[in-house]
């Protein structure tokens, strides 16, 4: 699961790994459990370079293990590295307007400086390298974007009975 902040990586990506009965990570508990902190307390202890590259640590371990549905931090995807060790996997951009974004990130404690417009300029071109399927989270609610993952891995839709 790739996108920026606020696109429901997260939310979409538990749904994905319930369904097909893999184990989830996400960035901010390896983040506690390797480093001792989530990603807003390491980058005002440490720095943003810091934290970066914990994040690209999180995704390279994580898709070196077993199979399992990651949450890869959105700066991770500007590692030549972490692009790379992507190209074995089935990579799910979540996305919405920038608008969209800004609204979801104003709830969260993550990053008041938060600029969704200025993060796509960055990062918009590695998201369109390495995806396999663009799910636009503004229109989709997160079992939508399950179903539309299922779908496109050619697997059955989960039973809703």
């Amino acid at each position: 699961m790739i996108g920026l902040m606020g696109s429901g990586k997260t939310t979409s990506g538990r749904l994905i790994a319930e369904a097909l009965g893999l184990p989830f990570s996400d960035s901010d508990q390896y983040l506690q459990r390797t480093h001792g902190a989530t990603s807003a307390p390491i980058a005002a202890r440490e720095g943003k370079e810091a934290l970066h590259r914990y994040e690209a640590e999180h995704v390279l371990h994580e898709l070196a293990g077993e199979p399992k549905v990651i949450a890869a931090a959105a700066s991770t995807l500007e590692n030549a590295r972490v692009r790379e060790a992507m190209r074995g996997a089935f990579v799910v951009w979540v996305d919405a307007d920038d608008d969209v974004l800004l609204q979801r990130m104003r709830t969260s404690d993550h990053r008041p400086d938060y600029d969704p417009s200025e993060m796509r300029a960055r990062r918009e071109r590695y998201f369109q390298e390495v995806a396999d399927l663009i799910c636009d989270v503004g229109v989709l609610r997160p079992e939508q974007v399950r179903d539309e993952v299922l779908e496109k891995m050619g697997l059955p839709a989960v039973d809703r009975d």
